[in-house]
């Protein structure tokens, strides 16, 4: 019996798949509609939805500038990527006397956990607490403003260069907001993050420099009240907080409603126009797009059951639909309007490959199809497939198999044996047989003679 590997076994029928999906794609007709854009006071504005990517709002959000102190979402990210929340870190001269601005007041040689640290640049902004966590992770501000900017690059950051790790006015520092956007989403991604940014007021206990605790309220006023003004935003999950004289405000902030998970960045803005105009973007995508489940309303994947009932039997499905995956769409908009293109995926092993929407031009999810690892039977035709890019094989035989064809290969030689002694004695055997008959037939002679004589006595 020969058993493939289970990948290349079912490359056929995901090939077939990725064929028929790629022509059940929809033709759009009629003219796709994108509710029209809300008018705010910041310059420059993004709004992504997490889960898909979708940008909802752009107003001039690859434009370069400052970014204050929402650099620290990127250290918050990168301290969780590369630390555990027990380790302790110890305040150098340089994080004391290199910071100024907003911070806990730490002390020369202060000694505080990671957790606290981060806590404490969350919540308060704290700049000398943002300066301790990167010497402590990377052993200098350079080598961490490194890891920073490489970490930019991986997430497809287009306008971003990060020299320190709090925000502090430098010329050379700078993003915009489609790339907070990324680094935002990313961060969001991380569960200790999510609980550290939605965090209202904590208190800091007492350290080797401090006897007393250090209470931490969270600056973001769309989260809870924070000094005057209420702007509140119900479903406001976090975010974080910034402003210099050269930045002006910005401010990042996410909010989750109807499964939808979405991330405002607002930059080179007012102190008022940051909580507003979050707020009325916020209003416009959750009043004006909705999630849509991929495989729950993709008609064209149902091509996969037939070739699972018609090739294999009844067998589990090998290939299926990222169940978690969505796309998002206006509305007043089917899912049947959305533009679908599938790509194969030749690169991960799980991964049979992926099908990306459009809605007006506009990029609005993606699902994966994925390999289920479901087992394959076997079929009476599978030893004569042969395909100019198999794979090795393995074989697997069966103890009773080879007893079989033992006894098979013996009968035969003792065939071809017993035929060529009847070759080679062919003669003796047919003047063996001829003088049987001939004795035969004088024996039958002569037992009619003693009969004729009987009778006539």
């Amino acid at each position: 019996m020969y058993k493939k590997n289970f990948k290349k076994r079912i490359t056929g029928f995901v090939l077939c798949l990725v064929s028929v999906l790629q022509l059940s794609s929809q033709t759009v007709g009629a003219a796709q509609y994108w509710p029209e854009e809300i008018s705010v006071n910041s310059p420059n504005a993004i709004v992504m939805e997490m889960n898909t990517g979708t940008i909802l709002y752009d107003k001039n959000s690859k434009e370069a500038h400052y970014p204050a102190s929402i650099t620290k979402i990127m250290t918050t990210m990168l301290a969780l990527e590369n630390s555990d929340l027990n380790e302790i870190v110890t305040f150098s001269d340089e994080a004391i006397d290199n910071t100024e601005g907003s911070g806990i007041a730490r002390d020369y040689g202060e000694q505080m956990t990671m957790e606290d640290c981060l806590y404490a640049i969350m919540l308060e902004s704290a700049n000398e607490c943002a300066y301790a966590v990167a010497e402590h992770i990377s052993g200098s501000i350079e080598a961490f403003a490194d890891l920073m900017n490489a970490k930019a690059k991986e997430l497809g950051c287009v306008n971003t260069n990060f020299v320190n790790p709090h925000g502090l006015h430098d010329d050379n520092h700078y993003t915009c907001c489609y790339d907070m956007a990324l680094i935002a989403k990313a961060a969001y991604e991380n569960e200790t993050f999510r609980i550290i940014t939605s965090t209202k007021a904590r208190m800091i206990p007492p350290t080797n420099k401090h006897a007393e605790e250090t209470p931490l309220q969270n600056h973001n006023k769309l989260l809870h009240r924070y000094q005057k003004g209420n702007y509140v935003y119900e479903y406001c999950t976090g975010g974080k907080t910034g402003y210099t004289t050269n930045a002006n405000s910005t401010l990042v902030t996410f909010a989750e409603k109807d499964n939808m998970a979405l991330v405002c960045v607002v930059m080179n803005t007012d102190g008022v126009s940051e909580w507003t105009d979050s707020r009325a973007l916020f209003d416009y995508c959750f009043d004006n797009f909705q999630l849509l489940n991929v495989s729950e309303n993709e008609t064209g994947y149902e091509v996969q059951k037939e070739i699972n009932a018609n090739s294999l039997n009844g067998n589990p499905p090998f290939v299926e639909l990222d169940k978690e995956a969505c796309i998002l769409l206006p509305k007043t908009a089917e899912f049947a309007e959305a533009e679908s293109e599938v790509r194969l995926n030749r690169d991960v092993s799980n991964i049979a490959g992926t099908i990306s929407y459009s809605y007006a031009g506009r990029a609005v999810g993606q699902a994966d199809i994925i390999t289920t690892g479901a087992v394959i039977e076997e079929y009476v035709f599978d030893n004569q497939i042969e395909s100019a890019t198999e794979e090795e094989e393995t074989i697997q035989v069966k103890p009773s198999t080879i007893v079989v064809i033992a006894a098979m290969i013996c009968l035969l030689i003792v065939m071809l044996l017993l035929g060529k002694y009847v070759y080679d004695n062919i003669y003796i055997i047919r003047h063996n047989l001829s003088v049987q008959k001939d004795r035969r037939e004088k024996f039958r002679e002569i037992k009619k003679r003693r009969g004729r004589r009987r009778r006539r006595r």
